[in-house]
């Protein structure tokens, strides 16, 4: 079943075409990589499916609906969007996993959390942890963990592996494993050359347009 389905998408700013006829179906629980080189478009095409942007024309479809007819509160519950910078607020990790609760009107689960943190290769005792005292790599991994400690329907990652070293790498991606077999619909903006090489279907861009769509047999 389609999740979400892009027809005729252009997005323009100052006379220079970002977009250009973007046509792209991606099934509910599909693994869908994007990789192309920067200013291909894109984290463009990226934020157009998270309502981050607006297109100049075109329209995108998510389970039948057209997103722009969303309440954005409750899309971004269903869709939710990492980027390469890590943002995190509030003093400590427990604020940040916190959050999508608080936003629910749900209790905190700490059980949860701690085992989120584990699941990351963070102790539990970083849910009290200041956040400036966090590394590069930790953080990523806080940041992902608050997109997900409740799951969304989709999980779009831009570029959320570039800059960390292998070990951070590895980590990211062993979490996208686990996460692609509960059904999550996952698309993944990428330069990483082991993301593509791994990809089960690699959609690659340039100059704002599609130029290759190829499904693999390989298994993340």
């Amino acid at each position: 079943m389609s999740q979400i389905e892009i027809h005729n998408l252009n997005y323009i700013v100052d006379g220079q075409t970002i977009l250009n006829h973007i046509n792209l179906t991606i099934d509910q629980g599909e693994i869908v990589t994007i990789s192309g080189p920067s200013g291909s478009g894109k984290s463009t095409l990226a934020k157009m499916i998270a309502t981050l942007l607006s297109p100049t024309s075109g329209e995108i479809f998510y389970s039948g609906k057209n997103i722009e007819q969303e309440e954005p509160v409750h899309f971004r519950r269903k869709v939710s969007y990492a980027m390469q910078q890590p943002t995190l607020f509030g003093t400590t990790v427990r604020e940040n996993l916190a959050f999508p609760y608080q936003i629910r009107k749900q209790e905190f689960d700490e059980d949860r959390a701690q085992e989120s943190l584990k699941s990351v290769g963070l102790p539990a005792n970083y849910l009290d942890r200041e956040i400036k005292n966090l590394s590069g790599g930790e953080k990523q991994r806080v940041a992902l963990l608050r997109n997900i400690i409740i799951l969304p329907e989709t999980l779009i990652l831009d570029e959320v592996t570039a800059g960390l070293d292998a070990d951070n790498r590895q980590i990211i991606y062993d979490l996208i494993n686990r996460l692609q077999h509960q059904g999550l619909t996952i698309i993944i903006v990428t330069h990483d050359q082991q993301e593509i090489t791994q990809a089960k279907r690699l959609i690659t861009m340039a100059h704002g347009q599609i130029k290759g769509d190829e499904k693999h047999e390989l298994s993340r």
